[in-house]
């Protein structure tokens, strides 16, 4: 079986911090969060193509000293097992690993982590914890949420944890919340929110926060992480 990539960007400047990249977009996910715009890797992965490992890697074979390393997004790519066989024969050309996870699936994380098959983590928070099932519209076990934050943490390679912060789902009081619980953790990132193409289509109507509100979240809940970020 192959890990079911249904999409590539060739290059990317933004994915991973500091280096160059390719970003791989891995079709399926557990949460159906409506403000989320890859729709179609979540409700229907099955109608896009699946693009073989073999030509991914040789695309990464032919930039080499080029490209830093890869990104692997989704939907959620730690729902599929075979995940770790991929990012072995990535790492195995001496390519950086960044991955883009919604945490619920620690096992996955800490096997990635311990045969040292990523290099970056980033993990989205979707919510304060109270508030995580009705915000992600699924069913969450939020132990495994807690324990990827904690893992994460403990993992020793870069990481941060990030939000994007939707108008009427998130306010001021849900990202202190949130901040407490990730306290001290090295790197938070606020993201915006952009309505053009949402799972709910109702999220379309809805105006983004402006940047000058971000910056106001930002210094607010700067205190309780090492770096905190505002990307817009």
């Amino acid at each position: 079986m192959m890990l079911p990539i249904k999409g590539v960007q060739k290059l990317s400047l933004i994915d991973y911090p500091e280096k160059l990249c390719a970003t791989v977009f891995v079709g399926g996910c557990n949460f159906r969060c409506p403000y989320c715009y890859n729709v179609s890797l979540v409700l229907e992965p099955e109608k896009l193509r699946i693009i073989p490992e073999g030509e991914i890697l040789d695309f990464l074979s032919e930039r080499r000293g080029f490209l830093d390393g890869i990104c692997v997004g989704g939907g959620e790519p730690t729902i599929h097992e075979e995940l770790p066989a991929f990012l072995s024969k990535v790492k195995g050309l001496k390519f950086l690993v960044k991955l883009d996870t919604n945490g619920s699936r620690p096992k996955m994380l800490r096997k990635l982590i311990d045969e040292k098959l990523v290099d970056y983590i980033a993990m989205d928070v979707k919510a304060p914890l109270r508030k995580y099932g009705e915000t992600v519209r699924a069913e969450v076990n939020i132990e495994n949420i807690k324990g990827s934050v904690e893992l994460i943490k403990a993992s020793g390679i870069d990481y941060e944890f990030r939000i994007t912060v939707v108008p009427h789902l998130t306010d001021e009081e849900d990202l202190m919340e949130i901040a407490q619980m990730l306290e001290s953790s090295k790197r938070f990132v606020i993201q915006q929110f952009r309505p053009e193409r949402t799972l709910d289509e109702a999220f379309k109507g809805i105006t983004s926060y402006p940047l000058e509100r971000l910056v106001e979240f930002g210094q607010r809940i700067t205190p309780f992480f090492k770096e905190c970020k505002v990307r817009y």
